[in-house]
């Protein structure tokens, strides 16, 4: 098993998300976090006062998967969340080692 860890843009949620529901994928894990990176940030105006905003607003999917659906999650979720644009994103596979479905006990590939 692997868990995918796919930074976006966050206005490119819902099409990754459904992207993800359309090939069977429907548990993951959604959080709003900042980054920088090539992007880099930009200026914001606040009571007459400029601001330098490094961080700039992402998306962060986790999604475990078996090992054969990994390849297809990852053409699915570029393929989602694309613009051509610099900024849009990047994705981390990285191993699982056990998983546990706390409710019932399942294990490894029956838990996700």
């Amino acid at each position: 098993m692997k868990q995918i860890t796919a930074i976006i843009q966050p206005f490119r949620l819902d099409d990754v998300r459904d992207a993800l529901n359309s090939i069977g994928i429907h548990g993951m894990t959604i959080l709003e976090v900042k980054g920088v990176g090539r992007q880099k940030g930009h200026t914001e105006l606040y009571r007459g006062a400029e601001y330098m905003i490094d961080f700039l607003p992402k998306i962060q999917l986790d999604i475990v998967v078996t090992d054969d659906a990994v390849e297809q999650v990852i053409e699915t979720i570029c393929c989602a969340a694309q613009s051509g644009k610099i900024g849009d994103g990047k994705i981390f596979v990285n191993p699982v080692e056990r998983v546990i479905r706390i409710r019932t006990g399942e294990v490894d590939e029956s838990a996700v």
